[in-house]
């Protein structure tokens, strides 16, 4: 039978030694929160105002911050979360090549620079080796790498997340505080234009 504080026993909430968990690779653990369901989030929070874009979102709390308050205690929380790939264009196996000759041209200058720095004789000529060799199998790796898809990926592309809603949430002992500032703020702002 094994001890219930030896490492092989699994952690369970209420046992002896219970309060302590070991450590994993990522460091030590927190112990779930207060109602079992994950680590306490912080003070609670109350939305002040919710905007369509980012920029109207950053205004707030950018006004805020010139009037002195504790911007520490606020957040802008974007929500309703689509992920958009923007196709950039169209993707063969020389541009494969090409994109992996930059890359390796890159990487050829970095090592041409490395041993550059200990060469006694033409340190020119060996930076502009590395630069070349490196382009030469940045372009076969990166024609390789293409090949191998098998034209399961011929385009480009990027990323990006975009929310459909931004929302500034403040701790709540200064949602009053904010609230009044925002006030001022939707006073003072000129009418919308036509």
């Amino acid at each position: 039978m094994t001890n219930p504080s030896s490492p092989t026993s699994a952690w369970r909430p209420g046992m002896p030694g219970g309060d302590t968990l070991p450590s994993g690779p990522a460091g030590r653990p927190t112990a779930p929160g207060h109602d079992g369901h994950g680590p306490e989030t912080g003070p609670p929070t109350v939305t002040i105002g919710s905007y369509p874009d980012y920029p109207s979102a950053q205004r707030v709390v950018d006004y805020l911050a010139d009037n002195r308050f504790p911007v520490e205690h606020s957040a802008i929380v974007g929500t309703n979360l689509t992920l958009v790939e923007t196709v950039l264009g169209r993707m063969t196996t020389g541009r494969a090549a090409l994109a992996g000759a930059g890359t390796g041209a890159w990487f050829g200058l970095f090592i041409g620079l490395l041993f550059g720095i200990f060469t006694a004789g033409n340190w020119i000529a060996v930076i502009l080796v590395g630069l070349v060799v490196g382009a030469i199998w940045g372009a076969v790796f990166g024609a390789v790498a293409h090949a191998m898809t098998g034209g399961r990926r011929d385009f480009t592309s990027a990323s990006s997340l975009r929310a459909g809603q931004y929302a500034v949430i403040v701790d709540a002992q200064y949602a009053e505080q904010a609230r009044q500032l925002l006030g001022r703020m939707h006073v003072a702002a000129p009418p919308p234009a036509r």
